[in-house]
């Protein structure tokens, strides 16, 4: 039969295993001596304890005598007459009963908690008493080595004992969870406490308990006393009886919810208790404490009992197997569909949290992935953010270029990334989900309108759950009251849920954004976990290898620097990160060591205290409301990678204690476990995991490796105006810096086969209308490859075709019809190839209406027209002439939601400008100013906020010597400026030409 095995503690066995996270009770700072403050209160509970165990009796004695009689009572005594008196000694005896009561009860928890054995006795009907008795022991004792045996302990105290017998978090019933109990001083932290485990796990954990059961073989763990201030936690158990932490499930599993010896229950995974009786999984081996429950000679009687009493509440001793556990995370949502081997999935398998099902690198998809990054491919909302911040960058790079900013004028076009950029670039186009972002937005702003119409201050919020299906879930930091419509109250009253079909409801709303703190961790089952680091009370740290908190750093910088829900924040990169400046220069600065960030960030804690405290708030979410919400009240979040010395801990930890109301959020990199001041702890393994047992999370978490962070940083770094190959005034080696990146023969000998008009109406000429069904999904797939000269990778096509995700034969049914629709040359090439690094190419023969333009021009200013004025003339109006629109103006509604992703519809109104401008300088040479105004009025209808065509025109209106004409043009030119009014070297150049303008303004107004 199995036997209990002794080893030296639990302690010493820990420490044997340095890669389990120790589960401690969060501490505001974890400091090795006792403070000041505990002597104090020490010394206040001794006086409090010696006055009530000592001085009562004494005073009532002195005062009202003792309680006994001085002989045995007769029948007189009950016919006696009541009296004042009579009533002053029933009241001496209640208040001697209840001295006797709580004296019991002192007694019973000194000797608990010298013992450190089990859980106190209770004193029957005293659970007042036996609470302030508790507290008052427990702060006695904080100072000397039996403190941290106090049970419950020290985390624990305020709470009633009568509440201690019951689940004391609500478990989920909808989504994963972080809790937080409140400590009651301003300085300390909150320690978030959550577990959800799924189906499977809870399946598992059961079919294990069956088994162990049928063999005789259940074997029982009783939870150890702490030793100094380590306590025993599940995941510690798992790591020594099961051989992997993360097995704390099962055990979880086995015994949530039933009864304790001192009668509470097993709620959360993170609140468990000394003395309680953990059921085993049957393959259990090893350890001090394993035993069965009925031979267990070395232990009491007391404790035998207790584990056959517990052994009664389990499922198995019921034999049902099933009994009546809940599980914590309940399907609220479909459960993905199994890949068929013969049919794998390519994107249909929803990402998690992405609000929009976008594809996920699926079994089917990952062998056609060509490599493209899957830690990308799986952050939508990184992706979307990076995706979003690199456009508006490249389309700034152009409108300096052509403003004439940056020396070397570079053109129109971005360079062509290449290599790993080119692969990252591919995997931000597929694995974007902007729509999720937009979702997250503009529930979040009118979340925080709601209120503010409502009167009501912003809740503090921990988390944000995005589940699979679209629905979003804050996870507040207490309970905050009945949420604003459309917002639901959650599985408990510490969570706000928005339905996806509600949060599509929502309009663009004018108020600040009220968490802008918020980062994605990762994702547990198929939610994904967005943190709110401003709101944590206290620091986070991270575990791990350096490489992997690196990749953890990283994507918590890219994704604050780029979010679509922020509008203000700083970001302060200490010891790393030098390079990720470029993503955001306006958010991310960096700092070489602690000493600075020391300097920095206590003038910064001072004036924000002082702030506050000036404007009346009690935290920065009472300063995002109202008035001031647009000027004031930005987060400032520090992330600190390398771990700091002891002392700078320390410093830092007590910089950071009251930082949750005021903004600021700390993560730092550790490579222990053993950080002051952290309130929450993560670790990240080498397998990608995310792992915080404290607050019962096991991510698959979000990074961003250092070779695809470097590729992330050359995009930023070549799209910025005045830097990277773009910049030099000979665009690199081979290509004139305004050559587009396809020249089409413009020669009579260059007719193409396939010719698309892409600029206005769509049209093809040269291919058969395809079949009505099918013509919509053909035509879409060539206008993307003809925008995309360089090559479209297949799962960059398959997700702009279908966002919400496709199976890989409709994919590869699709791309068989472009080809055969397209054809092949009169030499046998296909129209439609793959080139050596699998992306899908169109021949030279298929050409647009795009591609003339950008030839045309560039013939015209850089090729053939250079040294012919009269070529240049011819090409600059057949440039002008294939103007007929907007890009792809009745273009279907629902359909070609990718072009959000480009700069096309940046590049056309440019190219046209530039073209009318050229054509304008060409007639005003000669003194053709009605030429020169029918150019430049022609680009205008593709370009009309262009200011370089309006201040061309005036200067051509300028040359007819009609001031009617000009002064008629510079009241439609105010009037198209609205409120905005006329732009300052626009209001400069009527000036000059027209003084009396303003005249005109004020008579028409």
């Amino acid at each position: 039969m199995p036997r209990r095995r002794t080893t030296s503690s639990s302690s010493s066995t820990a420490s044997s295993a340095p890669s389990a996270p120790r589960n401690r009770t969060p501490q505001p700072v974890r400091v090795r001596r006792r403070s000041f403050g505990d002597f104090v209160k020490a010394f206040l509970a001794f006086v409090v304890l010696a006055g009530l165990v000592v001085g009562v009796p004494f005073a009532l004695a002195v005062t009202a005598g003792w309680p006994f009689p001085g002989g045995a009572p007769s029948l007189d005594w009950l016919q006696r007459e009541i009296t004042v008196s009579t009533f002053l000694h029933i009241l001496t005896v209640i208040v001697w009963l209840a001295w006797a009561q709580f004296t019991a009860c002192v007694l019973v928890e000194v000797k608990a908690a010298l013992s450190g054995v089990g859980v106190p006795g209770r004193v029957p009907g005293s659970g007042p008493s036996q609470l302030l008795a508790r507290q008052l022991v427990a702060a006695l004792l904080l100072v000397g080595a039996t403190a941290a045996s106090l049970t419950p302990g020290l985390s624990q105290l305020g709470q009633s004992l009568e509440g201690n017998q019951k689940p004391s978090v609500a478990a989920a019933q909808q989504t994963p969870g972080i809790f937080a109990q409140q400590q009651e001083q301003a300085a300390a932290t909150a320690g978030a406490l959550a577990e959800q485990a799924g189906q499977a796990g809870q399946d598992a954990a059961r079919a294990d308990g069956g088994s162990s059961a049928a063999h005789g073989d259940t074997k029982y763990y009783r939870i150890q006393p702490p030793e100094g201030r380590h306590h025993d936690s599940l995941w510690e158990v798992a790591e020594r009886h099961l051989g992997d932490g993360r097995r704390y499930k099962e055990i979880f599993e086995l015994n949530k919810d039933r009864v304790q010896p001192d009668g509470s229950r097993l709620s959360e995974a993170s609140l468990i208790r000394p003395g309680w009786i953990m059921e085993m999984p049957g393959d259990a081996r090893g350890g001090e404490l394993v035993e069965m429950p009925d031979e267990a000679p070395n232990v009491s009687e007391q404790v035998q009992q207790q584990i056959s009493d517990y052994a009664k509440s389990g499922d198995h001793a019921q034999g049902s197997g099933g009994g009546d556990a809940q599980v914590s995370l309940p399907e609220q949502r479909p459960a993905p569909t199994p890949a068929n081997p013969a049919n794998p999935v390519t994107p249909a398998t929803p990402v998690p949290g992405t609000g929009q099902e976008h594809a996920t690198p699926a079994a089917g998809q990952a062998g056609d992935s060509f490599g493209l990054p899957e830690a990308l491919l799986a952050a939508p909302l990184l992706a979307a953010g990076l995706l979003g911040a690199l456009g508006r960058r490249r389309r700034q790079a152009m409108w300096q270029s052509a403003l004439g900013a940056v020396g070397g004028r570079r053109g129109m076009e971005p360079p062509t990334p290449t290599g790993d950029a080119q692969d990252v670039q591919d995997a931000l186009l597929v694995g974007a989900d902007p729509e999720g972002v937009r979702l997250l937005d503009r529930s979040l702003r009118g979340l925080a309108a709601s209120l503010t119409a409502e009167s009501r201050p912003l809740p503090v919020v921990y988390a944000a759950w995005m589940s699979g299906n679209g629905d979003l879930h804050l996870q507040l930091a207490q309970p905050a009251g009945k949420p604003p419509a459309p917002w639901q109250q959650g599985q408990d009253q510490t969570f706000w849920m928005l339905a996806r079909t509600d949060a599509e409801g929502y309009e663009e709303a004018e108020t600040a954004a009220p968490y802008p703190g918020l980062v994605s961790l990762g994702t547990m089952d198929d939610s994904r976990l967005l943190l709110n680091l401003e709101a944590v009370p206290g620091i986070v740290s991270l575990g791990g290898t350096e490489a992997d908190r690196a990749a953890v750093f990283a994507s918590v910088a890219a994704e604050l620097a780029t979010n679509g829900w922020s509008d203000r924040m700083t970001i302060t990169l200490v010891g790393f990160g030098d390079d990720l400046t470029p993503l955001a220069p306006n958010r991310i600065r960096h700092l070489d060591g602690f000493e600075d960030l020391f300097e920095t960030m206590s003038a910064e804690t001072r004036q924000r205290r002082g702030a506050l405290g000036a404007a009346g708030h009690d935290s920065v979410l009472t300063g995002r409301t109202g008035p001031a919400q647009h000027t004031r009240w930005a987060p400032h979040l520090v992330l600190l990678a390398a771990q700091p010395s002891d002392d700078d801990a320390l410093r830092l930890a007590e910089l950071a204690a009251d930082a949750g109301r005021l903004g600021i959020g700390y993560l730092v990199g550790t490579e222990g476990t053993d950080l002051p001041g952290a309130a929450w702890e993560m670790e990240i393994t080498g397998a990608g995991r995310l792992l915080a047992p404290l607050l019962g999370l096991e991510l698959d978490a979000q990074m961003l490796p250092a070779a695809q962070r470097r590729a992330v940083v050359e995009l930023f770094t070549d799209a910025d105006p005045g830097s990277g190959p773009g910049s030099d005034p000979e665009g690199g080696p081979g290509r004139p810096a305004n050559a587009p990146p396809f020249l089409v023969d413009i020669s009579e000998q260059g007719r193409p086969a396939v010719y698309a008009r892409l600029v206005g109406s769509y049209e093809i000429i040269g291919l058969d209308t395809p079949d009505g069904e099918r013509s919509a999904l053909l035509h879409e797939a060539l206008a993307l490859l003809l925008l995309h000269r360089e090559g479209v990778h297949p799962r960059v096509l398959s997700s702009a075709l279908w966002p919400r995700g496709v199976t890989a034969d409709v994919r590869d049914a699709l791309l068989e019809r472009l080809r055969a629709w397209l054809g092949s040359d009169p030499d046998g090439t296909p129209r439609l190839g793959t080139d050596a690094t699998g992306r899908l190419t169109l021949a030279k023969s298929v050409v647009s209406d795009l591609d003339v333009l950008r030839s045309l021009y560039y013939e015209a200013t850089q090729g053939r027209g250079v040294g012919s004025r009269q070529v240049r003339g011819r090409l600059l109006t057949d440039a002008l002439v294939l103007v007929r629109g907007p890009l792809l103006a009745d273009r279907p509604e629902g359909r070609y939601r990718w072009l959000t992703h480009e700069i096309v519809d940046a590049q056309l109104p440019l190219l046209v400008a530039d073209t009318g401008l050229a054509l304008s300088e060409f007639h005003l040479e000669k003194d053709r100013a009605e030429k020169a105004i029918e150019a430049l009025t022609a680009a205008l209808r593709t370009a009309p906020a262009d200011e370089r065509l309006w201040h061309e025109l005036l200067r051509a209106t300028h040359t007819t010597g009609d001031p009617g004409r000009l002064r008629v043009l510079a009241a439609d030119l105010v009037a198209r400026s609205g409120a905005r009014g006329v732009p300052p070297r626009t209001e400069a150049l009527l000036d000059e030409l027209l003084p009396t303008w303003r005249e005109g303004v004020s008579a028409a107004g």
